[in-house]
């Protein structure tokens, strides 16, 4: 009987190599600091346009109430020379850190919205302000933040037990709850809309099942419509946005201003600094009507280029979501996707005319201290989170620091034009070549 042979052994089936990147901004797209890059860039794109915007628009009414045109500017380059180092400092601190600093924050910003409910004073019909050390600020920004980093830290821990609707819905919903009170307590729904987007965002990163949407969508969609059918301003504003009704001289004055702003802008704008509206025809110019100063200033081409910038900004965030490995960044990061570009719709829709207008500042670019500076600090979380994804660390350590690129390029002591004492004994053909030498 012949002897068996052993089968050769399986080789294993090689597997199929990613294709290369055709060209150089593929590779970068590809990169796992893409998403680091797009944020940091359209962040500070959108940040240095804000203050220019603010400057122009501002202008007029800072001379007039305050007795210099760059009274209100100077207060926005506060507050952003403020809110930049403090953005550094989120994205250095560890994701352990934010976690440990969920309940401090939910509880800080409990207790601001309580100071303003006592203590607090009305900006156009809305009493969501405080003043301090002769500032006024609008703590309602800083629990977005809040809610941010408190809600993505309860989410991720409960994410196992969300089978059990109690525990997809206890505690996130009751704290919202109250904060909503707490804010339209100051009749401010626009801020009330923002918060409870945010937190349907968060709950749906985190994967809470549908059912719990279909109910809270629908006891909020009544507590909406109760809010808005119970306001006369409201219904007007709704009335004329629907084209029910024609009040020019009321409450139609602010949305026409803003549209032929729009329209005089053309394709390239008046001109920085040249708009006709800004002298006092146009409400609230610099803050939640500054779009429509972009495009009269700047033109269509104005206007496309800060959605351009925003686009950046969602795909840069969305990229962080995708990289990451940790449920908590996930949850946080697409909170703070929801949150500015969520708030940049409405209030763009808003200004063309799509949405009514609700009083939502555009995020970056409107002038606001606290909507700025809380803003960068939760894109400064981000940042640090979109170091930390996989692969982010060894492209980070394979990449010289610009000093050392600078420094790469100059000649060494004793080698300037390959003369003098300790001139580099010829290796051969080629020698150097490969570290710029002869440079």
């Amino acid at each position: 009987m012949p002897a068996r042979v052993a089968p050769p052994p399986l080789r294993p089936v090689p597997t199929p190599a990613a294709p290369a990147p055709r060209t150089a901004w593929a590779a970068r797209l590809q990169s796992p600091l893409a998403g680091y890059y797009l944020v940091l860039g359209s962040t500070i794109a959108l940040v240095g346009l804000g203050l220019v915007m603010v400057l122009s628009s501002s202008s007029v009414e800072s001379l007039r109430e305050l007795h210099s045109s760059y009274t209100i500017f100077a207060k926005q380059a506060m507050f952003a020379a403020i809110g930049l180092p403090l953005a550094v400092v989120a994205a250095l601190l560890p994701v352990r850190a934010w976690k440990a600093l969920a309940w401090p924050l939910l509880l800080v910003g409990v207790a601001a919205l309580l100071l303003v409910a006592v203590a607090g004073h009305a900006v156009n019909g809305n009493q969501n302000w405080v003043s301090i050390a002769g500032f006024s600020l609008q703590p309602s920004e800083a629990v977005k933040l809040a809610l941010v980093v408190w809600v993505a830290a309860v989410l991720e821990r409960k994410r196992p037990l969300f089978h059990e609707t109690v525990h997809a819905v206890v505690p996130v919903l009751p704290v919202t709850m109250l904060l909503l009170l707490l804010v339209l307590a100051g009749r401010d729904l626009g801020t009330a809309l923002v918060l409870m987007g945010l937190v349907g965002a968060l709950m749906f990163t985190a994967g809470v099942p549908l059912r719990v949407f279909a109910v809270a969508g629908t006891l909020a969609g009544t507590a909406v419509f109760l809010l808005v059918t119970t306001s006369a301003n409201r219904m007007d504003r709704l009335a004329h946005w629907s084209g029910q009704a024609n009040d020019p001289q009321g409450t139609g004055w602010q949305p026409l201003h803003a549209l032929w702003a729009l329209a005089s802008g053309g394709w390239w704008g008046l001109g920085p600094g040249e708009s006709r509206q800004k002298w006092s025809w146009l409400p609230e110019a610099h803050n939640d009507f500054i779009f429509a100063i972009i495009g009269e200033e700047l033109g269509l081409i104005g206007t496309l280029a800060v959605l351009a910038l925003f686009a950046l900004l969602a795909v840069g965030l969305f990229r962080v979501v995708l990289a990451t490995d940790d449920v908590f960044v996930k949850i946080a990061t697409g909170g703070v996707l929801a949150w500015i570009l969520g708030q940049a719709l409405v209030n763009i829709g808003a200004v063309v005319g799509l949405l009514p207008v609700i009083g939502v500042p555009l995020p970056l670019v409107s002038s606001g201290g606290s909507a700025l500076m809380t803003t960068l600090i939760a894109l400064g979380m981000v940042l640090g989170f979109a170091r930390r994804v996989p692969g982010a660390a060894e492209a980070l350590a394979s990449r010289p620091s610009v000093v050392a690129r600078s420094l790469a390029v100059l000649p060494s002591r004793g080698k300037v034009a390959g003369k003098g004492p300790g001139r580099a004994p010829s290796r051969g053909r080629g020698s150097g070549r490969r570290n710029g030498g002869g440079v």
